[in-house]
């Protein structure tokens, strides 16, 4: 009997499955609102220098003292970082203020806003923005907000995905949970920018732990059969977290409430998160056999199941896990990634497929005031493009197979994103639809690359793998908000950058290998076998290395 055969016997997708996977699936609705958050709490108001500190506004209006003190820019609005060393009062005067143009009023001296900045309060009541003046010269520190995030997501895959195969999903998705609901709360009620961006990282970091943990949980207590629906089921929950958080952003305005919105609903997560049952599979493989054999028995129960429940035996259930305990005591690590000629081949071309697809996804997503339209509209839009791209490219990947549809929606992403460079700015339709099919594109990217990679990496170092490709998606993440600093010389060249990346890695998918209908590999000489034909012969050797390595796992395969 094989582990997958007990799942059955004890209930297979009966109360305990639902239950598990709903209250598994509840946070990572908010996890959207945390990645994505940077979008409002970042948003960025139009702003003017404040006026000089000893003028009296008693006898004026605040156009008169904005046309007096602040110069216009080029697209007739007034300048956001600089203002008139003087008051020029004679502006006020049509006639003098069309006269001082002609003769060049823009030779009158200027000075940095010493006093302040005002900001427009219609669209947002308050943002970091206002709240720690990050415009003009502090501007780049908006981007290094949501870049200090996204680190905190990458170490937080590192570290969470290392304890959780010590010490166990569930612990960690407690600790996590806790953490996320603590660190969004303290980051609402930072005194400062600083403060606000270590209690961000510590987001990131319990996000990562969410994901690793929540996943782990999911996919260990159900069957293999059903794993593509509620992959893809848990796959939306993310897209609708994305809906959530315009909704919230619409009805809160304060950054600071806000914030605090998206993080408290993980204080009722990590309360129920007690109720959640350690993977039984995880208890066999660290030798408590007992507890794996009592929580089957429990599940049992929950299901109906009784008299199966009664059945359950430690030797039955180490019967059921016996390859799985085989494949376990060979000694593999990350270096098995770059062992063989294939393995290099499948981890270069997946490192930049996970790295350009997270790095252009977040490109698009977090600088969504450059469209010109209401972010919250923006938002939805972006958010609902999700469903109908990962259905395309869920059939595409049963039909055409997985490379066909992982460079097909790589290329296409980085199409949309160049073209739109050509498009002029004032065609604000055009440019959105480009944007949103470009990220829709991606999405289906990212739905296709969690697939395909873990049918690319064999069962021995799967982990290994996937904690990999992550950590270069999370590294992609990093890096897209700052590339965004670059416009400020060349307008086009974020840009160019973010479609250039996606087709140059389209390119690398078509070197992987095809998986559609094929068996999930269990060794590294498997994927050898499977990988590349026609350089079979050329590797007997590094087959031969791999079989003296872990001979007990060298003919084990599982179908899918």
């Amino acid at each position: 009997m094989a582990f997958s055969d007990l799942l059955e016997q004890v209930g297979s997708t009966g109360r305990f499955q639902v239950l598990h996977v709903t209250l598994l699936s509840m946070p990572i609705l908010m996890m959207a609102s945390h990645n994505l958050l940077q979008n409002f709490v970042a948003a960025v108001p139009l702003h003017h220098c404040a006026p000089h500190a000893n003028l009296s506004m008693s006898s004026m209006g605040a156009g008169d003292v904005l046309q007096a003190t602040v110069p216009l820019g080029q697209n007739g609005q007034p300048e956001s970082c600089r203002r008139y060393v003087h008051p020029q009062w004679q502006l006020l005067s049509s006639n003098s203020s069309e006269s001082l143009w002609e003769e060049g009023v823009e030779e009158i001296e200027t000075q940095s806003c010493e006093d302040g900045w005002y900001y427009n309060t219609t669209e947002m009541s308050s943002t970091i923005i206002s709240e720690w003046d990050l415009v003009c010269d502090q501007r780049a520190l908006k981007q290094m907000s949501q870049t200090t995030y996204m680190g905190g997501v990458l170490v937080g895959a590192v570290i969470f995905g290392g304890l959780s195969d010590r010490f166990g999903r569930r612990v960690l998705l407690l600790i996590s949970n806790l953490m996320m609901a603590v660190g969004g709360t303290c980051a609402a009620f930072s005194t400062s920018f600083t403060m606000f961006c270590i209690f961000r990282v510590c987001c990131g970091m319990a996000l990562s732990g969410l994901v690793l943990n929540s996943f782990s949980l999911i996919v260990e207590w159900i069957p293999t059969r059903v794993r593509t629906v509620v992959g893809t089921g848990t796959g939306y929950c993310y897209t609708t977290g994305q809906l959530i958080l315009a909704a919230v952003a619409y009805c809160i305005r304060d950054w600071r409430w806000l914030t605090l919105a998206v993080s408290l609903p993980f204080y009722v997560s990590f309360l129920y998160s007690w109720w959640f049952l350690e993977s039984a599979r995880w208890l066999v493989l660290t030798k408590k056999s007992e507890q794996a054999v009592k929580n089957l028995k429990t599940v049992a129960r929950i299901n109906g199941r009784h008299a199966e429940a009664d059945k359950i035996n430690l030797e039955m259930l180490q019967e059921s896990m016996k390859k799985e305990m085989a494949c376990s005591k060979g000694s593999y690590s990350a270096l098995d990634l770059l062992r063989t000629s294939t393995m290099r081949t499948i981890t270069v071309c997946l490192s930049a497929v996970w790295f350009s697809t997270s790095f252009a996804y977040y490109g698009l997503s977090m600088d969504l005031q450059k469209f010109g339209v209401s972010i919250y509209l923006i938002q939805i839009i972006f958010g609902a493009v999700d469903i109908p791209a990962k259905i395309l490219v869920t059939i595409s990947m049963s039909m055409l197979g997985r490379r066909p549809s992982q460079c097909g929606a790589l290329v296409l992403a980085g199409v949309m994103i160049l073209i739109n460079l050509l498009v002029p700015y004032d065609l604000q339709v055009l440019r959105t639809s480009l944007a949103v099919i470009g990220k829709g594109c991606l999405a289906a990217s990212f739905n296709c690359c969690y697939l395909y990679s873990g049918e690319l990496y064999p069962t021995v170092i799967r982990q290994n793998g996937m904690g990999w490709v992550s950590m270069m998606a999370r590294f992609g993440a990093m890096v897209a908000p700052m590339v965004l600093l670059l416009g400020e010389d060349s307008p086009w060249l974020p840009g160019f950058i973010y479609g250039g990346a996606p087709i140059v890695s389209g390119i690398f998918a078509f070197f992987l290998p095809e998986t559609l209908a094929q068996p999930l590999p269990d060794t590294i000489q498997d994927v050898d076998d499977r990988g590349f034909v026609w350089k079979k012969d050329k590797r007997l050797p590094e087959k031969e290395d791999m079989a003296k390595k872990d001979p007990s796992c060298v003919h084990l395969k599982e179908s899918v």
